[in-house]
This record gives C-alpha cells, structure tokens and sequence, in this order.
C-alpha cells in the first residue's frame, strides 16, 4: 500500500473541516444546555425546601412547579444527550473521512449515512431544547398567576 502524500491529504483535511466546526458549535450548544440544567436543579431545590413551610395555596403551587421542573430537567437532559450523540458522529465522520482516504476506500454511503445522524441528532436537539424553554415559560405563567403581570 502507497502512502498518501500531503496532496492527497489537503482535500480531506478540507473536507474533514466542516464536522469539525459542527463539532464546536455543539459544544457550545452543550455549554448552554448543561447550565440550564443547573439552573433548572437549583431551581427544584429551593422550590422543595420552601414547600414545607408554604401555605397550602402556595404548596400546591409549589408542587405543580416541583413537576415542571422535573419534566424540564429530563428534557434538557435528553437534549443534552441528543447534541453529545452529534457531537460523536461528527468525531466519528472526521476518522471515517481519514480512514476512507488511508485506505483508498470508496464509502460514500458511510459518510453520508453518519452525517446524516449526526444532523438528525442535532435537529433533535434542539427540538427539545425549544420545548423546555416552552415549559419554563409555562412554569413562569404559573408562577405570575394571580399577580398585576399575569396575561392569561
């Protein structure tokens, strides 16, 4: 077998660019998702330390947000989950990308197929991620109903 030389390696190394920059933007992506879900958690706990001394109105207040904030929290992490998952075919499209022009393979198919679920994982994600942001507004119009700023 014939080693490629630097010639033959620049057109993967372009192409192996774009996983690459995906991989970046999902990370950031992660960022942002792994501190909502911190937010979400410390959110629960104070809403579950308070609810013993709440009045009843306000527990069962209390209570419905407590499930909203679960429901968030296994959202957010399978959100989370869903981008980690992209961001692994994306890894794993850049060593195919290598691998294929190391061994002079033609597999089309293959990389077309990953990054495919890469992209799916993705929209996935974000799919999810836009429906906890729709429940934390759900939880914020709970918690505004009955003041001078409630709109329903």
């Amino acid at each position: 077998m014939q080693a490629l030389s630097v010639a033959q390696l620049i057109p993967v190394l372009q192409t192996a660019i774009g996983p690459t920059i995906l991989i970046s933007g999902v990370g950031l992506l992660l960022l942002t998702m792994t501190n909502r879900l911190a937010r979400t958690i410390d959110r629960a706990r104070i809403t579950a330390r308070e609810l013993p001394s709440a009045t009843e109105g306000d527990r069962l207040k209390g209570a419905e947000q407590l499930r909203i904030l679960w429901r968030r929290a296994r959202l957010i992490r399978l959100a989370i989950a869903l981008a980690s998952t992209s961001a692994l075919f994306a890894a794993i499209l850049i060593i195919v990308l290598f691998v294929t022009a190391l061994l002079r393979a033609e597999s089309a198919w293959l990389i077309c197929v990953l990054f495919i679920i890469c992209l799916a994982c993705l929209i996935g994600s974000l799919a999810v991620f836009i429906h906890d942001i729709n429940q934390g507004l759900a939880a914020l119009r709970l918690e505004l109903k009955g003041t001078d700023v409630d709109e329903s």
